[in-house]
């Protein structure tokens, strides 16, 4: 049986950027993907918004990993010509009623180390955005879009060169944990030996979990399936930032983001689902959209939103029950040496995977 040094399990953005951090620190890397490609999960299937950091709980992950992962990320795309833009974003009130929670983001923000943050008029946020309306809005100009394509591919190399490797086409079958080592097995057979095996694989890494034989079940939390559907409008954007609701309870409301060409998209919603595999868009959730939409810009016509694509958010509470953090449990807490599982990693997943490496290397 092949003996490797460690063991990426997942090949979307944050199990490369993980895979990547180990292997510049000199370790033996080999990332399974059991894909036929790199990032065709929810890293593909997203808003690909580099966030500030502003909504999370003080002290949580999310909040720290966010904001230490946004500075990373702009300074990787920049060193590394991966495509972004810091257009930056307002989060607007579209009520008097909703005017004081405004304050509330914005010292949210503060605790969490977001800088810049500012409260807007109604007129000054018009001035950004001529076609906005709103009674008031936050402008956050850290806010930001990425490539997130480009950034998978960009990480892939770096962990080529340092002389890791990406295997496709390998899911796995199970695992055995013992005392100085982790036996994974794919489903054709194929055995390997690792000291380190990082459980990247989002969607599917609660069942991973369970597969691993001397891992406490207990310990592995359930998994649940948000989708998140999106519409697309037809034309280029009629703004240049992105614009936000206040957020909701699962989500943060039916937003509108840019890509890098000046596409704009409307999304997404929250649809609880039973499998990680409804994907599909109901062009009549459109419907919502549009009142959705208006409530910040009342010139959407009929008709011209279009199905876009639909992604899953990977969350560990169920419906109604209150938000969780990135659940990333290392040897300290499972009492496995060498394995690290990662739960829960949805937003700001893709904003925080560069720090995520670096929080999974300090773990090992």
């Amino acid at each position: 049986m092949e003996q490797v040094g460690c063991v990426v399990i997942g090949a979307g953005v944050v199990g490369l950027a993980v895979a990547r951090a180990l292997a510049l620190r000199g370790r033996q890397v080999v990332v399974l993907e059991a894909a036929s490609a790199i990032g065709t999960g929810s890293s593909s299937r997203n808003s690909e918004v580099i966030h500030a950091g502003i909504y999370y709980p003080q002290g949580s992950l999310k909040a720290s990993l966010c904001v230490q992962g946004r500075e990373l990320l702009y300074h990787y795309c920049a060193t590394r010509n991966v495509g972004h833009s810091r257009c930056g974003k307002l989060i607007v009130a579209t009520s008097d009623a909703q005017v004081a929670q405004l304050q509330g983001v914005i010292d949210n923000a503060a605790a969490n180390g977001v800088p810049g943050l500012a409260l807007l008029t109604r007129e000054q946020a018009r001035a950004l955005e001529p076609q906005l309306q709103c009674v008031a809005a936050v402008h956050s100009p850290s806010t930001g879009i990425v490539d997130s394509h480009a950034l998978m591919l960009a990480l892939q190399g770096d962990l080529e060169n340092a002389g890791g490797v990406v295997v496709l086409n390998t899911p796995l079958a199970h695992a055995e944990c013992m005392q100085d080592a982790i036996i994974l097995v794919a489903k054709d057979g194929t055995g390997l030996k690792a000291k380190t095996v990082v459980n990247a694989a989002g969607l599917q890494a609660q069942a991973l979990a369970r597969r691993f034989a001397g891992l406490s079940a207990h310990l592995v939390p359930r998994a649940y399936y948000a989708k998140g559907n999106y519409f697309t409008l037809a034309g280029r954007s009629p703004f240049k930032r992105l614009i936000y609701p206040l957020p909701e309870a699962a989500g943060l409301g039916v937003h509108l983001t840019i890509d890098l060409g000046g596409q704009a998209r409307f999304g997404p919603d929250v649809q609880w689902v039973s499998s990680p595999e409804c994907l599909a868009v109901d062009p009549a959730r459109g419907d919502a959209f549009y009142a959705e939409v208006r409530k910040y810009w009342p010139a959407l016509e009929d008709g011209a939103l279009t199905p876009g694509y639909a992604g899953i958010r990977p969350k560990i509470q169920a419906p109604g029950e209150p938000a969780r953090d990135f659940l990333i449990q290392g040897p300290a807490r499972h009492g496995v040496a060498g394995l690290v599982n990662l739960f829960g990693v949805e937003s700001p997943g893709l904003t925080s995977a560069l720090a995520i490496g670096e929080y999974v290397c300090r773990l090992l």
